[in-house]
């Protein structure tokens, strides 16, 4: 910039010079007088006019023309354009002028400028910021042979700018050639380095696309939409490649398709300066807001992910001791295992006297402070802060993995849709389970060894069902010990089942705990048979309908939940039917409602036909008078950039009125959907897929009736009690063979 300066100034300098040594033309003291006499009175200038003489005059001495056609002035931008060119390179055109008459009709010495009052006043700006001085001498032409107000229309109508695509490819061969920066030709042409920079950047588009331009095949828009990029190629692929949409963002889209923008959640985990380290480059599209621009190299940001995701790993099994750990950029919801949560154990002494000690001066400090309305001095406030971590952290100790859990198991590290790591631990692959044969089935002296059971002499013991064996036996009176058959195992289970449905229904307070001990043994301890009741309750995965879905507040929510009730169970499923039998009843209502909720599925897949499902949904969500607006918001990234412009304009009209939909009726796709998402805010808008109708819930026997589906067979019928497994064949039902968890191990994987 320094030598942009000196050399701006020399110009300025030369030019003067150059003027007052010019032989073809007069100072004002040589000429002025003479010119002044030998004009004509000003009622006959238009028959004795003259003209086309130059002369140097002195700034202070030129005043605006009263007769120029241009009534608006001129913009401070456009002055401050002519100020920095003319600093640059001087006055490159004459200014045209005609000298002023008092009411006398003598000369007042002053001339009114016809034509270049910009420069005139840019020259005037120049004088002001002490530049050059009041009096620098002007060269001017003295015209009043010609109307002045006709000369002055003729200067701004009849001339031709310098077509965009030649401006363009001008700037940029001043870049490449004489090696000036943007910042340099920025303060040689008076406009900001960020317009130089966009000016550049459409200089470098391909030659067959800015050829296109200039026939008009394509707008100004749409070739800064190719100026994404500087790959010729690629642009002339896509240009190819494009149909009768041709709009802008439909281009940029395509060229940066297998780019990640800078606010993905790679990018903002890595870094940009990680990652341009790493050799990466980052396109920068200067004519939107592009959030941080694109990382070109995918494959190059994945791998910093994954190595960055890794280290956290090793570092999270070397300080907490687990036997693996294992980094996924997405979060493996079918990995297929049992998961151990923290249990509570009892604080040191120590530990419990640091908490005791903390509270109390955490208490003190609080009602010290809280009757003040002033802020809180800094050394106050970072105590605060203190105290609060302390407390945190003892807290934390309250709760612990068991030590064989931790020697056996092993956590996720994965990367969570706000960008940053996210870990879960206390997970047991197959091979680390511990098989423990059922005590009942093994006598004294007994052992199993690979599911056989041998003897205290390593014999294999062979079971049988009483009706087979040693023929010569059969006649013996048997051993009371040796279990009955299976037949007659079958038949008094049996009845004993039977027994116990036909007592279960008349106990409704044990049937709630029956029904809770079934959905809590399949939801937190995975792959274990332990419940008498046939339910099998199933949790569909809602990542994989909508990204993000985890990391938004109601599903941290319902997974600290979720994590909540795990951290009680019972470290043994064999306890699980005590531990909810001695639960409070509000206790096991809220533990019946949790287990029960997780098995809400109320998706609608695309090829999916259940009408009745989804309006049963509806009637669950009015009976709980759901309102979504407390869970979810629309943005453009959630909903408004993912549909039609209609759509947008449909939200604003119904959540702020006409007006504001006409305000933003105009706009862009992406420029409306971004408008959209500040009038929406805090309207508490939603779409109709989000809408709870709050009506009350169908009591009569013909709504009941009309929403039921009278083909199915337990309606319109009669159901035999013993025979409902047949239901199971029918995958309609939403039944299942297997545990029904597999597609997400309950919550404790779908949502944490």
């Amino acid at each position: 910039m320094a030598r942009t300066a000196k050399k701006a100034k020399a110009v300025t300098t030369t030019t003067a010079e150059d003027i007052a040594t010019d032989e073809n033309v007069l100072s004002i003291g040589d000429v002025s007088t003479d010119v002044i006499a030998a004009l004509p009175a000003p009622e006959n200038i238009a028959a004795e006019a003259v003209g086309g003489v130059e002369i140097l005059i002195p700034l202070d001495r030129l005043k605006k023309s009263p007769r120029n056609a241009r009534k608006t002035p001129h913009s401070n931008e456009t002055i401050e354009t002519y100020a920095a060119s003319i600093a640059a390179k001087g006055i490159l055109q004459n200014l045209v002028v005609e000298p002023e008459f008092g009411p006398d009709g003598e000369p007042t010495g002053l001339y009114f400028v016809t034509i270049g009052e910009g420069r005139r006043l840019a020259q005037a700006l120049r004088a002001k910021r002490k530049e050059i001085a009041p009096d620098e001498p002007v060269r001017c032409v003295i015209d009043t042979a010609n109307d002045p107000f006709e000369i002055s229309l003729d200067e701004n109508v009849t001339r031709s700018n310098l077509l965009p695509a030649d401006q363009f490819q001008a700037f940029r061969e001043l870049a490449e050639q004489r090696g000036w920066g943007a910042e340099e030709i920025a303060a040689r042409f008076g406009v900001t380095a960020h317009v130089v920079k966009q000016r550049l950047r459409l200089g470098a588009v391909s030659p067959k696309l800015m050829q296109v331009y200039r026939d008009g095949g394509l707008t100004l828009e749409q070739l800064m939409a190719f100026a994404v990029t500087d790959d010729h190629a690629r642009q002339e692929q896509v240009y190819d490649g494009l149909g009768y949409n041709r709009e802008a963002y439909i281009i940029r889209r395509e060229l940066t398709r297998t780019h990640v923008q800078a606010n993905d959640r790679k990018a903002i985990f890595v870094g940009a300066e990680a990652y341009i380290v790493a050799g990466g480059t980052i396109l920068r599209d200067l004519f939107t807001e592009d959030r941080g621009g694109y990382f070109e190299d995918a494959a190059l940001l994945d791998r910093l992910v994954l190595e960055k995701l890794e280290s956290i790993a090793a570092e999270l099994q070397a300080t907490e001791g687990w036997k693996w750990a294992e980094a996924f950029i997405d979060y493996p919801h079918a990995h297929g295992l049992r998961r151990v949560y923290p249990q509570p154990v009892d604080l040191s002494a120590e530990d419990l006297a640091a908490r005791e000690a903390a509270q109390a001066e955490f208490d003190a400090l609080t009602a010290e402070w809280e009757n003040t309305d002033e802020d809180l001095p800094p050394d106050v406030d970072q105590r605060f802060a203190e105290l609060e971590a302390e407390i945190e952290r003892l807290d934390a100790l309250r709760h612990a993995y068991d030590p064989e859990a931790v020697g056996s198991g092993g956590a996720f590290v994965s990367l969570n849709y706000e960008g940053a790591a996210r870990i879960e631990r206390g997970f047991i692959r197959p091979e680390d389970e511990k098989t423990e044969p059922e005590a009942d089935d093994i006598e004294d002296g007994e052992t199993v060894i690979d599911g056989v059971r041998v003897n205290a002499d390593g014999e294999v013991i062979a079971d049988t069902d009483g009706q087979g064996g040693d023929p010569a036996r059969e006649e013996d009176e048997g051993d009371a010990a040796q279990p009955v058959s299976d037949i007659l195992t079958r038949d008094l289970t049996a009845h004993r089942t039977l027994g116990l449905r036909l007592t279960l229904g008349e106990q409704p307070d044990i049937a709630l705990i029956a029904v809770t001990h079934a959905l809590a043994a399949h939801t937190f301890y995975r792959g274990v048979e332990a419940n008498a009741l046939d339910i099998r309750p199933m949790s569909a995965v809602l990542s994989g309908h909508a990204d993000g879905i985890e990391d938004m507040a109601a599903a941290r929510m319902l997974a600290e939940r979720h994590a909540g009730w795990a951290t009680d169970m019972p470290h043994d499923v064999a306890d699980l039917w005590d531990f909810i039998a001695g639960l409070d009843q509000a206790s096991v209502m809220a533990l019946f409602a949790h287990c029960a909720s997780l098995t809400v599925n109320a998706v609608k897949q695309p090829w999916e036909q259940r009408p009745r499902a989804q309006r049963t949904a509806d009637r669950l969500a009015a009976a709980l008078a759901l309102d979504m607006s407390q869970h979810w918001r629309p943005t453009a990234r959630s909903y408004l950039g993912r549909v039609t412009k209609a759509h947008i304009l449909v939200a604003v009209r119904e959540a702020c009125g006409d007006e504001a939909a006409e305000r933003i009726a105009d706009m862009k796709k992406a420029a409306m959907a971004e408008a959209a998402e500040q009038l929406l805010g805090g309207t508490g808008w939603l779409p109709p897929l989000l809408r709870t109708a709050h009506s009350e819930m169908p009591t009569s026997q013909e709504d009941s009736i009309a929403d039921a589906d009278a083909s199915h067979p337990a309606v319109g019928g009669d159901v035999d009690p013993f025979e409902v497994d047949e239901w199971e064949e029918d995958p309609g039902h939403g039944h299942a063979e297997d545990d029904g968890m597999d597609d997400g191990a309950g919550f404790s994987e779908a949502a944490e």
